[in-house]
């Protein structure tokens, strides 16, 4: 299980030296989030900057993007970083797609499949194992002169992961996907019984095992030795966990734990602009299940106890917010990644 950390929006500069701390401090990887800033030149700065780090998006938009533009994005990140690059793509809500990047927006899961089904098609002709040629509801792709392809390399094994929450996503992601990318909102009891039998169902449908998809985990890590030492984060991932919540396709997340009502109860709060009484709603029961709270020295184990044997990679969604507040602490979050990757 490697241990990586959240971060985005940052200058190239900013992201070659984060990337060189991270590097020495022990940390896996970091993976990329896409937002008011696109991840590619971040990452490439990074790479430049840490020849060992694993980098990763998490994730990058698809809809607005052409599958050909993401193949050849992801084909040349894999080309420069050695291999050390896997491209993580989501769909984004509706809102976004259609206000904020005037693209289609359809029925999500389906449109999905269809993008990595073209994105796959583009990788294998890169490879120069067929033409390209992609039929389908959304995409279709079928010229690439010589000239315009790009030039083999050593690292073509492009692996392609998706964001996924509910069953028809996580099916698509079984099926056609190298891993998934977890919502930051999870209990375990999705994990086991919502993600996993999803997941199963569409590899089987693909003739292969769930163990074979990599499970790419946010963990709202609050880690600290006092109460006192802990609270900013505390804070921090009550107001996130209630922010997520308030998303109606999320209600099931409270509603299978036994906090039915929570989902309406936020949106009232996020429609009347209450956000301090939106943290305040998640109760120390409802934080225990969604976030890990532990001293540093017991942390790695947490980790280790809730995620072992299923995350191939788990991702600190708070580290990058505390070592801005606090340098000191990188290098307590390097061990908990070295013990992480250790065990």
């Amino acid at each position: 299980m490697e241990f990586d950390l959240m971060t985005g929006g940052l200058t190239w500069k900013k992201s070659a030296s984060l990337a060189q701390e991270l590097e020495d401090a022990g940390f896996s990887g970091m993976l990329f989030t896409e937002a008011g800033s696109v991840p590619w030149m971040m990452i490439a700065a990074a790479a430049t900057a840490a020849p060992k780090l694993h980098f990763a998006t998490g994730i990058a938009v698809a809809f607005p993007r052409s599958p050909m533009i993401s193949a050849q994005i992801a084909w040349e990140l894999a080309q420069n970083t050695e291999g050390r690059f896997r491209i993580g793509l989501g769909s984004q809500v509706r809102g976004h797609i259609v206000r904020r990047y005037s693209a289609t927006w359809d029925k999500p899961a389906a449109q999905m499949r269809d993008y990595v089904g073209a994105f796959k098609a583009c990788i294998r002709a890169f490879r120069r194992e067929e033409k390209l040629h992609h039929e389908g509801p959304y995409y279709n792709l079928s010229l690439l002169p010589g000239q315009w392809a790009p030039g083999r390399h050593d690292f073509e094994d492009v692996k392609v992961d998706i964001s996924a929450v509910g069953p028809m996503m996580c099916r698509v992601a079984g099926e056609l996907c190298d891993g998934v990318h977890v919502h930051p909102l999870h209990s375990q009891h999705y994990i086991e019984n919502r993600l996993l039998p999803s997941l199963a169902e569409g590899a089987e449908k693909a003739g292969r095992s769930v163990d074979d998809i990599d499970l790419h985990i946010p963990v709202f890590a609050i880690v600290g030795d006092t109460p006192e030492e802990r609270q900013r984060m505390v804070d921090v991932t009550r107001t996130q966990i209630a922010f997520y919540g308030s998303t109606p396709n999320y209600h099931f997340q409270f509603d299978d734990l036994g906090f039915e009502g929570m989902t309406p109860k936020l949106g009232a709060m996020m429609k009347a602009g209450d956000l301090g009484g939106m943290g305040d709603a998640i109760t120390d029961e409802i934080l225990d299940h969604f976030a890990l709270v532990a001293r540093w020295d017991d942390m790695a184990d947490a980790i280790i106890k809730r995620y072992g044997g299923r995350a191939s990679r788990v991702i600190s969604y708070l580290a990058m917010g505390d070592i801005s507040d606090n340098p000191k602490n990188l290098a307590r979050w390097g061990e908990i990644s070295k013990a992480v990757r250790a065990a």
